[in-house]
């Protein structure tokens, strides 16, 4: 086998930092390993299993493979199984991660209405602050799938952009402003259950807070098919703001947010706007990317 752990992914996203920046990072933040040998030796080790997995059709190179193990506290076992379920995952869910061309028109339409935005600014315990208009779509002529693929797409980019997200963690927070019966009818319990586990078992990283906000009273009824694919410790992570966002502020500091969330951070169109041109700045590593997704029946 090549020495796969001295390479770069190839067509990285634009504006990505190098390899050797964020080797040089992740090396200082290891929890117990003083020496890039041993940090080496836990990557030979995934990638060796990788090979023995000629199924998965995986990548290998060093910093992707970090970001799992960080992502799993360096657990290796729990690494191998994270990987194995994000390119099953990448294979049995097209509708997510296939046509991921940030020129195509309904993903066009997706990054316009700025679906999923990642804020520019982290809070005050280093975590990626992810704002997610939920609604913003119209049910009946936009597709639930294509919703939740650019969100992943965006989500992809950020991972390979920022290597502390895997180790911080994201705070989400779902804007239901909006929200109609023809939403919640498009997330079929077959839906939700793909996307909890998505977000638990495939990403390499950790929901830290879900906030849902702007929620109308009947959120509870939704909620709870969510619930009940989570684990305790995300359930426990789930908060719903149904009025004021006071709350939501002693979490999130109104500096990092668009002053549409009572921030003084930019606005929602500024973000929408900066996401969708570094997406379409990407879309050579997007149609590259997409090749690598288990072999499934």
């Amino acid at each position: 086998m090549e020495n796969a752990s001295l390479s770069a992914p190839v067509n990285s996203p634009s504006g990505i930092s190098g390899s050797a920046n964020v080797l040089s990072e992740v090396t200082t933040s290891l929890p117990s390993f003083n020496k890039v040998d041993e940090k080496d030796a836990l990557v030979k080790k995934i990638q060796i299993w990788i090979v023995t997995q000629p199924q998965l059709n995986a990548r290998t190179d060093i910093v992707y493979l970090l970001r799992f193990l960080r992502g799993c506290k360096y657990d290796v076992e729990k690494t191998k199984r994270k990987i194995a379920n994000f390119y099953t995952i990448r294979a049995k869910a097209p509708e997510w991660f296939l046509d991921r061309d940030p020129l195509l028109p309904a993903i066009q339409e997706m990054l316009n209405m700025g679906v999923f935005l990642p804020l520019h600014n982290r809070d005050h315990e280093g975590r990626l602050v992810v704002v997610i208009r939920a609604a913003v779509h119209n049910p009946n002529f936009h597709l639930q799938s294509d919703v939740l693929k650019v969100g992943k797409m965006i989500l992809d980019l950020v991972l390979e952009e920022d290597e502390s997200v895997p180790v911080k963690g994201v705070v989400a927070i779902i804007d239901l402003q909006g929200v109609s019966l023809g939403h919640a009818l498009q997330l079929t319990p077959a839906v939700i259950k793909k996307a909890v586990h998505t977000w638990q078992d495939c990403y390499p990283v950790s929901p830290k807070r879900l906030d849902f906000i702007n929620a109308p009273m009947y959120v509870n009824v939704v909620l709870n098919v969510f619930r009940k694919f989570m684990k305790d410790k995300m359930r426990k992570r789930v908060y719903v703001h149904s009025g004021h966002l006071n709350n939501l502020h002693k979490e999130v500091p109104k500096s990092i947010l668009p002053k549409e969330y009572g921030g003084s951070d930019g606005c929602v169109s500024e973000l929408t706007e900066y996401w969708k041109q570094k997406t379409i700045a990407s879309r050579e590593w997007f149609i590259e990317d997409e090749k690598y997704k288990a072999f499934v029946e």
